[in-house]
């Protein structure tokens, strides 16, 4: 059996993901190196030299792409240098991983999809990384064979802890909105989940402890429900404030039975019997409740460059969920139902 060549990638972005996307592919895929680096920081530079052994570093994505041995680019940058990056490494003829969103805006996601159909023979994978974990994988084979009938409604709640909720307020001003900010994973999953996208989205918000996020023109926490044109719907909650941690959970309700995905955001087995009863640990963040999900994408993206399969998520599928999130926002802002146009 001959072996494959290894797949030579060029990361953008060191930050928090970043770092954790560059360690897979440096110590943990064994089909994948990570040969070059890119950031506009030079303590991150300066990371990627001494804790992953990159010397190719840059401070300018093109002179990335015209001057570094790579055969791919995993972009983790921020959100609104997505596209354009996308469509430049596409046109350098790189294979490209891109973390979500796809793009801030619609046009910019047009970007994006018309880079992608200019490069049939490139691989373009978009980082929906929650279809990779484990638990949620499993519920949509189970959902294939039909273990609970038809799905009809989807519940998702994606809640950010009260740690963290200082580095939220922030950023609100310009995070675009609770929704744009931390739904996408969630309309994802609800459009996986019950296979058809909403037509109709009601969405409200509400602030009860932190009132920074309203003078910002946002809210702490947002709930938004959905209408699909066969009549099943979706509900998503997503928040600021959890005090017990990071908690993301998922409810597919079917005509025959229920899927239930981590309804307590436990940390490990192990639980703690002390003076406040039996305590479950939660997850901090993040980085640790997807950690393996964050490696199984990368190690699908590096499989589907090696062998020219094309990935499960398409381009297309960051662009619905983008306009689906901007007509949450729009219902969120007017109080009313609106109609969401693809």
């Amino acid at each position: 059996m001959i072996a494959l060549k290894k797949v030579k990638v060029g990361i953008a972005g060191l930050g928090r993901l970043g770092k954790g996307h560059a360690g897979n592919i440096a110590f943990k895929i064994p089909n994948a190196e990570l040969t070059a680096a890119c950031s506009i920081m030079p303590a991150e530079l300066d990371y990627a030299k001494q804790e992953l052994g990159v010397t190719d570093v840059y401070t300018d994505f093109d002179e990335m792409l015209a001057k570094a041995d790579i055969d791919a680019v995993a972009i983790v940058t921020t959100s609104g240098l997505h596209c354009t990056q996308i469509a430049a490494a596409l046109d350098a003829g790189k294979h490209v991983f891109c973390e979500k969103p796809l793009g801030v805006t619609v046009e910019e996601c047009r970007v994006a999809e018309k880079a992608v159909a200019r490069h049939p023979e490139l691989v373009f994978f978009l980082g929906f990384m929650r279809r990779f974990d484990p638990s949620y994988a499993y519920a949509m084979e189970k959902i294939k064979a039909g273990a609970i009938g038809r799905p009809y409604m989807v519940k998702a709640a994606g809640l950010d802890p009260e740690a963290l909720v200082q580095g939220a307020i922030r950023f609100a001003a310009t995070s675009g909105g609770i929704f744009i900010d931390m739904a996408i994973h969630d309309i994802d999953l609800m459009r996986w989940f019950l296979g058809e996208d909403p037509m109709e989205v009601y969405a409200a918000g509400a602030t009860f402890k932190h009132s920074e996020f309203k003078k910002a023109g946002d809210d702490e926490t947002g709930v938004a429900m959905y209408k699909c044109p066969s009549g099943a719907i979706g509900f998503v909650h997503v928040g600021r404030t959890a005090p017990h941690g990071y908690h993301v959970e998922t409810e597919i309700v079917g005509t025959e039975g229920t899927l239930r995905i981590s309804p307590v955001p436990e940390k490990n087995l192990c639980l703690i019997y002390d003076v406040h009863g039996a305590v479950q640990e939660c997850v901090s963040g993040f980085p640790e409740r997807f950690a393996q999900a964050y490696l199984l994408e990368m190690q699908d993206f590096i499989d589907c460059v090696q062998s020219g399969r094309k990935p499960d998520v398409k381009v297309e599928d960051g662009t619905k969920s983008t306009q689906i999130a901007f007509a949450t926002t729009e219902s969120y802002k007017k109080g009313a139902p609106v109609q969401i146009k693809y």
